[in-house]
């Protein structure tokens, strides 16, 4: 799927992409670049919420510092 940039620097997601990861309007995305590639990766309003069950051994402890120092950035 391809999408074009505009003048402003603005893009459309494709209407396939925003339903399979359920994407609207006002939702965030987070844009990584490593090595030459562009990795975009939705943002949920509750990254808690999102990540609460998925494992063990201080990843919670470690959002949560990842989150402060984002904040720290911002």
């Amino acid at each position: 799927m391809q999408s074009t940039v505009t003048a402003r620097g603005q893009t459309v997601i494709p209407a396939e992409i925003r339903r399979r990861f359920r994407l609207s309007p006002g939702d965030r995305l987070e844009w990584i670049v490593e090595e030459g590639i562009i990795h975009v990766i939705p943002v949920s309003a509750d990254p808690i919420a999102t990540f609460r069950g998925q494992g063990r051994g201080g990843n919670v402890t470690q959002l949560l510092t990842e989150r402060a120092q984002d904040q720290l950035r911002e």
